[in-house]
Protein backbone atom coordinates (compact mmCIF):
# COMPACT_ATOMS: atom_id res chain seq x y z
CA UNK A 1 0.00 0.00 0.00
CA UNK A 2 2.87 2.37 0.80
CA UNK A 3 4.39 1.85 -2.66
CA UNK A 4 1.05 2.82 -4.25
CA UNK A 5 1.09 6.18 -2.42
CA UNK A 6 4.74 6.77 -3.32
CA UNK A 7 3.97 5.96 -6.97
CA UNK A 8 0.89 8.22 -6.94
CA UNK A 9 2.85 11.07 -5.30
CA UNK A 10 5.70 10.73 -7.84
CA UNK A 11 3.22 10.64 -10.72
CA UNK A 12 1.47 13.75 -9.41
CA UNK A 13 4.84 15.57 -9.18
CA UNK A 14 5.67 14.67 -12.79
CA UNK A 15 2.25 15.86 -13.99
CA UNK A 16 2.52 19.15 -12.06
CA UNK A 17 6.03 19.84 -13.37
CA UNK A 18 4.90 19.06 -16.93
CA UNK A 19 1.92 21.41 -16.60
CA UNK A 20 4.14 24.12 -15.07
CA UNK A 21 6.43 23.92 -18.11
CA UNK A 22 3.93 23.31 -20.93
CA UNK A 23 1.21 25.83 -20.03
CA UNK A 24 3.46 28.95 -20.09
CA UNK A 25 5.13 27.78 -23.31
CA UNK A 26 1.77 27.11 -24.98
CA UNK A 27 0.08 30.34 -23.91
CA UNK A 28 2.94 32.85 -23.99
CA UNK A 29 5.64 31.63 -26.38
CA UNK A 30 4.33 29.39 -29.16
CA UNK A 31 1.07 27.82 -30.19
CA UNK A 32 -0.08 25.40 -32.88
CA UNK A 33 -2.06 26.52 -35.91
CA UNK A 34 -3.70 24.50 -38.69
CA UNK A 35 -3.90 26.17 -42.08
CA UNK A 36 -7.45 26.14 -43.38
CA UNK A 37 -8.20 27.17 -46.95
CA UNK A 38 -6.26 28.10 -50.06
CA UNK A 39 -5.56 31.82 -49.49
CA UNK A 40 -1.83 31.31 -48.82
CA UNK A 41 -1.08 28.74 -51.52
CA UNK A 42 1.50 27.78 -52.64
CA UNK A 43 3.43 28.93 -49.53
CA UNK A 44 1.02 27.22 -47.12
CA UNK A 45 -1.54 24.63 -48.08
CA UNK A 46 -4.78 23.51 -46.48
CA UNK A 47 -4.15 21.11 -43.59
CA UNK A 48 -0.56 22.05 -42.85
CA UNK A 49 0.41 22.31 -39.20
CA UNK A 50 2.37 25.39 -38.12
CA UNK A 51 3.97 26.60 -34.92
CA UNK A 52 3.29 30.29 -34.26
CA UNK A 53 5.93 32.45 -32.55
CA UNK A 54 4.00 34.61 -30.07
CA UNK A 55 6.95 36.22 -28.31
CA UNK A 56 8.95 38.02 -31.05
CA UNK A 57 6.45 40.85 -31.42
CA UNK A 58 6.78 41.68 -27.73
CA UNK A 59 10.35 42.79 -28.49
CA UNK A 60 10.15 43.92 -32.12
CA UNK A 61 7.64 45.16 -34.66
CA UNK A 62 6.18 42.96 -37.40
CA UNK A 63 8.08 43.34 -40.67
CA UNK A 64 6.96 43.49 -44.28
CA UNK A 65 6.84 40.04 -45.80
CA UNK A 66 6.32 38.14 -42.56
CA UNK A 67 3.42 35.71 -42.48
CA UNK A 68 1.26 36.33 -39.44
CA UNK A 69 -1.62 34.70 -37.62
CA UNK A 70 -4.26 37.13 -36.38
CA UNK A 71 -7.85 37.42 -35.25
CA UNK A 72 -10.14 38.32 -38.14
CA UNK A 73 -11.27 41.95 -37.55
CA UNK A 74 -14.93 41.31 -38.36
CA UNK A 75 -15.15 38.17 -36.18
CA UNK A 76 -12.32 37.90 -33.61
CA UNK A 77 -13.26 34.29 -32.82
CA UNK A 78 -11.76 33.31 -36.20
CA UNK A 79 -8.02 33.13 -36.93
CA UNK A 80 -6.52 34.07 -40.29
CA UNK A 81 -3.09 33.66 -41.86
CA UNK A 82 -1.77 36.33 -44.26
CA UNK A 83 1.42 38.11 -45.31
CA UNK A 84 2.23 41.67 -44.19
CA UNK A 85 2.42 43.95 -47.21
CA UNK A 86 1.98 47.42 -45.71
CA UNK A 87 3.41 48.82 -42.47
CA UNK A 88 2.03 51.46 -40.09
CA UNK A 89 2.09 54.97 -41.53
CA UNK A 90 2.48 53.79 -45.13
CA UNK A 91 0.07 54.02 -48.02
CA UNK A 92 -0.57 50.85 -50.01
CA UNK A 93 -1.85 51.08 -53.56
CA UNK A 94 -2.88 48.25 -55.84
CA UNK A 95 -2.81 49.42 -59.42
CA UNK A 96 -2.80 47.39 -62.62
CA UNK A 97 -2.01 44.18 -60.73
CA UNK A 98 0.96 45.61 -58.84
CA UNK A 99 1.40 46.60 -55.18
CA UNK A 100 2.96 50.03 -54.67
CA UNK A 101 4.19 51.26 -51.28
CA UNK A 102 4.39 54.96 -50.37
CA UNK A 103 6.42 55.88 -47.29
CA UNK A 104 9.11 58.32 -46.11
CA UNK A 105 11.83 56.51 -48.08
CA UNK A 106 9.67 56.36 -51.22
CA UNK A 107 7.30 59.34 -51.30
CA UNK A 108 6.72 58.80 -55.04
CA UNK A 109 5.92 55.14 -54.43
CA UNK A 110 7.85 51.97 -55.13
CA UNK A 111 6.62 48.74 -56.63
CA UNK A 112 6.81 45.92 -54.09
CA UNK A 113 8.97 43.09 -55.43
CA UNK A 114 7.27 39.95 -54.12
CA UNK A 115 9.66 37.10 -54.88
CA UNK A 116 7.59 34.74 -52.70
CA UNK A 117 4.71 34.85 -55.23
CA UNK A 118 4.72 32.47 -58.18
CA UNK A 119 5.76 33.99 -61.51
CA UNK A 120 2.99 35.75 -63.35
CA UNK A 121 0.74 36.29 -60.31
CA UNK A 122 -0.86 39.69 -60.26
CA UNK A 123 -2.94 41.31 -57.56
CA UNK A 124 -6.55 41.88 -58.60
CA UNK A 125 -8.00 45.06 -57.15
CA UNK A 126 -7.67 48.77 -57.70
CA UNK A 127 -7.39 51.05 -54.71
CA UNK A 128 -5.29 52.97 -52.25
CA UNK A 129 -5.22 52.74 -48.44
CA UNK A 130 -3.43 55.01 -45.95
CA UNK A 131 -2.47 53.10 -42.79
CA UNK A 132 -2.59 54.57 -39.29
CA UNK A 133 0.22 54.11 -36.76
CA UNK A 134 -1.32 50.87 -35.43
CA UNK A 135 -2.42 49.29 -38.73
CA UNK A 136 -1.00 46.77 -41.19
CA UNK A 137 -2.07 45.82 -44.69
CA UNK A 138 -2.16 42.05 -45.20
CA UNK A 139 -2.72 39.85 -48.24
CA UNK A 140 -2.76 36.16 -49.00
CA UNK A 141 -0.17 34.77 -51.39
CA UNK A 142 -2.97 33.29 -53.50
CA UNK A 143 -4.15 36.72 -54.59
CA UNK A 144 -7.08 35.36 -56.60
CA UNK A 145 -8.57 33.45 -53.64
CA UNK A 146 -7.64 35.54 -50.61
CA UNK A 147 -10.11 37.44 -48.45
CA UNK A 148 -7.80 40.10 -46.99
CA UNK A 149 -7.18 43.83 -46.45
CA UNK A 150 -8.31 44.54 -50.00
CA UNK A 151 -11.82 43.53 -48.91
CA UNK A 152 -12.08 44.35 -45.18
CA UNK A 153 -9.40 47.03 -44.73
CA UNK A 154 -6.33 47.42 -42.54
CA UNK A 155 -5.50 45.07 -39.68
CA UNK A 156 -5.15 46.60 -36.21
CA UNK A 157 -1.89 45.64 -34.49
CA UNK A 158 -3.63 44.37 -31.36
CA UNK A 159 -5.30 41.57 -33.39
CA UNK A 160 -1.94 40.00 -34.32
CA UNK A 161 -1.25 36.74 -32.46
CA UNK A 162 2.21 36.02 -33.84
CA UNK A 163 4.21 35.04 -36.89
CA UNK A 164 4.35 31.73 -38.69
CA UNK A 165 7.64 30.33 -37.48
CA UNK A 166 7.81 26.62 -38.23
CA UNK A 167 5.92 24.21 -40.49
CA UNK A 168 5.81 20.84 -38.72
CA UNK A 169 3.39 18.92 -40.90
CA UNK A 170 3.71 17.35 -43.34
CA UNK A 171 7.18 16.26 -42.22
CA UNK A 172 8.49 16.34 -45.79
CA UNK A 173 7.77 20.09 -45.85
CA UNK A 174 9.40 20.92 -42.49
CA UNK A 175 10.57 24.52 -42.74
CA UNK A 176 11.56 27.50 -40.57
CA UNK A 177 10.21 30.81 -41.93
CA UNK A 178 11.91 34.19 -41.98
CA UNK A 179 10.77 37.46 -43.51
CA UNK A 180 11.83 37.90 -47.13
CA UNK A 181 14.46 40.49 -47.96
CA UNK A 182 13.29 43.27 -50.26
CA UNK A 183 15.77 45.02 -52.54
Amino acid sequence: MKSFFVFTFDLLKVVLIAVAVIVPVRYFLVQPFFVKGASMEPTFEDGQYLVVDEISYRFSEPQRGEVIIFRYPLDPSQFYIKRIVGLPGETVEVDNGEVIIYNEQNPQGEKLEEAYLPRGVSTPFEGKQKLRDDEYYVMGDNRQASFDSRRWGPLKEDLIIGRAWLRLWPFGDLHIFEAPVYE
